[in-house]
């Protein structure tokens, strides 16, 4: 039963059938040409031996071809008998293939363990746009996952267009928040397919603190001309206005009068320049912050009360919502200073509305709201109901020396949102469909 189970019932077929027909032949010569039993015997060893050669050449045979099938499959248990003509080469394949598949595991394992931990975010896509391959950090920046570059709008439109290279920056807005992303594309032709490697990266903040940086620079040279221009001539106007002798007469009476007029004027004017230019270099010679973990909530509570009779004379009702109560490092005095700016100006638009008396704010509201983004960062949002920021506006409101109050310097916002990227975060302004709404993120 053995044999018949490793040997196919053809092949065992055809040498039963060939052994009768020689024994039969075998016969038929003893019986009619008178062959000896001897030429007998030998004939039918011959015809034994021949069968026995046949089916070790087919076993041996068979056992190749499903140890070369095994090792296609990457099985490497199957083994060749060593009294196989071919063990030796064999197990030499069998080494040099299970050492070149460890080695592609290995590399395989680095990369997706490499891909898994940098940050920056790497997707792989063919020529229609499929993405074949992505990392967490894609998922992370743009804030979902992406199986196909179309989901991706105007970046899926630069990918897609791409034939060779490309290196450029585009704006991403993932939820309320805006951010602007580095691409570089690489298109390469892999065992005859088209693959295109993508890597995103936002550069949003870097961004910020280049313009920060050019900022300060002009901030400082400015300060220094016109606060060298401003000192001496506060000097002279002074001292000519004490130098004019009381007894001093004119042709015109009138004309001593605007002679002191103007060096009052000038005195004045160059002492207000003065006071602004020492304002305006704060932006320059912002120290850095001292970090410590503190709890947000017990400043927007102290925010409240510091302007509780503010709100009360202009009949602004103020709502506090805390869903976090995460500790975050910050420095307390400077991002006291940013909130008080912010919900200074939030009161001073409804204010200004009602005293216009051009729009009617049914109930005047501030809302101050602590919570934590998609990106799990705790953010303080301060929105009001009022009249909002026009559209021409919002480009430069974080300009410095941009305002559009008449008595306004124009460094509040810009000063405010140096200290939060100054402490890894950001200062953005979110469209709403009524007020303005300024949320400060915390990195």
């Amino acid at each position: 039963m053995s044999y018949l189970k490793r040997h196919p019932r053809w092949l065992l077929g055809l040498q039963l059938g060939l052994l009768c027909v020689l024994v039969s032949a075998a016969t038929g010569l003893y019986l009619h040409s008178g062959l000896s039993a001897t030429w007998l015997l030998v004939l039918l060893l011959i015809v034994v031996c021949c069968g026995a050669i046949f089916t070790l050449f087919a076993r041996q045979q068979r056992q190749s071809t499903a140890v070369i099938r095994a090792l296609v499959n990457g099985d490497s248990s199957l083994r060749l008998s060593p009294s196989h003509p071919l063990h030796q080469e064999y197990d030499e394949i069998r080494h040099t293939l299970q050492a070149a598949r460890f080695k592609a595991e290995q590399q395989a394992q680095f990369f997706q363990a490499l891909l898994l931990h940098i940050e920056l975010a790497v997707l792989v896509c063919d020529s229609e746009g499929r993405v074949i391959e992505s990392n967490p950090a894609v998922a992370r920046l743009l804030g979902k996952s992406v199986s196909s570059v179309a989901e991706l709008e105007h970046i899926g439109a630069l990918i897609q267009s791409c034939d060779t290279q490309l290196k450029t920056s585009a704006p991403w807005q993932r939820g309320e928040q805006q951010d602007t992303l580095s691409v570089q594309i690489s298109v390469a032709q892999i065992q005859g397919q088209i693959r295109k490697v993508v890597t995103l990266t936002s550069i949003h903040t870097a961004l910020n603190s280049k313009e920060q940086q050019a900022y300060k620079r002009l901030t400082r040279v400015l300060t220094h001309e016109v606060a060298n221009s401003i000192t001496p001539l506060s000097s002279i106007a002074q001292s000519c206005r004490g130098l004019l002798p009381d007894a001093l007469c004119f042709d015109d009476e009138d004309d001593k009068d605007d002679l002191i007029l103007a060096l009052n004027t000038l005195a004045a004017r160059t002492e207000h320049l003065g006071a602004f230019i020492t304002r305006f270099r704060a932006i320059s010679s912002l120290p850095r912050p001292s970090l410590s973990p503190t709890s947000l909530a017990p400043l927007l509570e102290r925010l409240v009360a510091l302007h509780k009779n503010q709100l009360s004379a202009a009949g602004i009702q103020c709502e506090l919502s805390v869903s976090t109560k995460l500790l975050v490092m910050l420095d307390p005095g400077q991002i006291e200073q940013v909130l008080i700016n912010l919900f200074t100006n939030a009161v001073q638009a409804i204010e200004q509305v009602q005293q216009s008396g051009t729009q009617q704010i049914d109930s005047p509201v501030i809302q101050l709201t602590l919570a934590q983004n998609e990106a799990q960062q705790v953010y303080v949002e301060i929105c009001d109901n009022g009249p909002g920021v026009e559209a021409h506006v919002v480009d430069m409101m974080f300009v410095p020396f941009f305002t559009t109050k008449q008595q306004g310097s124009g460094i509040g916002l810009s000063l405010s949102r140096q200290i939060m990227v100054s402490h890894g975060g950001d200062l953005i302004y979110l469209q709403k469909s009524q007020g303005a709404c300024f949320r400060c993120v915390f990195g």
